[in-house]
């Protein structure tokens, strides 16, 4: 199969889909890898990298889509790149359709076989390509919240930690997954004073277990959203329905009751968000306030650090995508049942439950 790895061109997106050593991997399966001249820079890869590891370097991203089979990226396809777009096309990435309508009907248009890395699931309901970004993006969501409480960046002024004789801040984290999970070790990690929520008693029962009394476990619910919300200094999202659009957990009517200056981290916009308030921030501008409280985000939060993240993404995505070169795509996904899971279009048809429910779409199963 013919691979192509193109320079993400979404606004302050700096990781890329392949390191050279997947490159080497798909080379050593017999496969030709195409890759956009500088794809790899931001990432901290050259092109002489690339090319040692077997790559053809092609001058310009129409050439890389225009010779191959399959696209590996890691954000999803904007506007300027649906002209690509064909019957048979595959596209590796992170799609995020639910969100996203007018890139869902151009893949159905087209005819594109759409294979989204956030809905490989596994037999445990884990979601083994979207985790590590949810690690990273888990563990700067507390970084970055904690930076917009500072009063330069529109914060009430708190310092996570506090010092002697000063109260903590209070950090409340919706959702105890990959994100949640990595959230609450980072601001445990700053001596924070931390309530993370979630429906999942069993996981909430774990964390009581591993943290004991430095953290609050709460039972997800409205009521102890608002009360844990209108306590927070920092209040994380990081609440996750594969393929599905994000519920708006936090409501507006709380932020009356919020401390002003307080912050939310949205790492769920990449669903749409968890705010009734929620759109999408980039890098260069990533907050905006309303009532108040300072909303932060972007939507594309691992891209802040590019080098861990591609490798860290290169290190789930490349076993599926090698089966898919393989066997190709109908074959491989007879084999594994979770890359099933992960395709989302496919011949014109919507083949993802919470796509098609998203946009009230014909849902056909593979």
């Amino acid at each position: 199969m013919r691979i192509g790895c193109v320079k993400e061109i979404k606004k302050y997106e700096y990781r890329v889909g392949l390191t050279p050593s997947s490159v080497r991997e798909y080379v050593n399966h017999h496969h030709e890898v195409f890759i956009e001249k500088g794809a790899g820079e931001n990432s901290g890869f050259t092109d002489q990298d690339y090319i040692s590891a077997g790559a053809l370097i092609l001058p310009e991203a129409a050439k890389v889509w225009e010779k191959s089979d399959m696209i590996v990226k890691v954000k999803e396809p904007l506007e300027a790149e649906y002209q690509y777009f064909r019957p048979g096309l595959i596209i590796y990435t992170y799609l995020h359709l639910a969100a996203d309508e007018k890139l869902t009907m151009a893949l159905l248009e087209k005819k594109v076989k759409g294979v989204a890395y956030e809905t490989i699931v596994l037999e445990d309901g884990s979601l083994p390509c979207l985790k590590p970004m949810s690690e990273v993006a888990g563990r700067l969501s507390v970084i970055e919240g904690a930076k917009h409480l500072e009063k330069p960046f529109g914060g009430s002024g708190v310092l996570l930690s506090g010092v002697p004789g000063v109260e903590r801040a209070n950090v409340c984290i919706i959702g105890a997954g990959v994100v949640g999970e990595n959230a609450l070790k980072m601001a445990v990690g700053l001596n924070a004073n931390v309530t993370i929520l979630d429906i999942n008693m069993k996981k909430l029962t774990y964390l009581d277990d591993i943290y004991g009394n430095r953290i609050t476990t709460l039972y997800s619910n409205n009521h102890n959203i608002e009360k844990a919300c209108t306590k927070a200094d920092l209040v994380i999202s990081g609440v996750l329905l594969p393929g599905a659009k994000a519920p708006k957990l936090i409501k507006r009517a709380y932020y009356k009751n919020m401390n002003p200056g307080s912050v939310i981290v949205d790492v769920a916009i990449d669903q749409g968000g968890s705010t009734e308030v929620s759109k999408v921030t980039y890098h260069d501008d990533p907050v905006y306030e309303v009532d108040g409280i300072i909303h932060y985000s972007v939507a594309n939060m691992p891209g802040a650090v590019p080098k861990t993240s591609t490798i860290a993404l290169n290190n789930s995505t490349l076993k599926y995508g090698l089966l898919i070169a393989d066997q190709g795509l109908e074959e491989a996904i007879k084999i594994s049942k979770p890359l099933k899971y992960g395709v989302n279009t496919f011949e014109g048809k919507v083949t993802c439950k919470g796509v098609s429910d998203a946009f009230n779409l014909e849902y056909q199963p593979m």
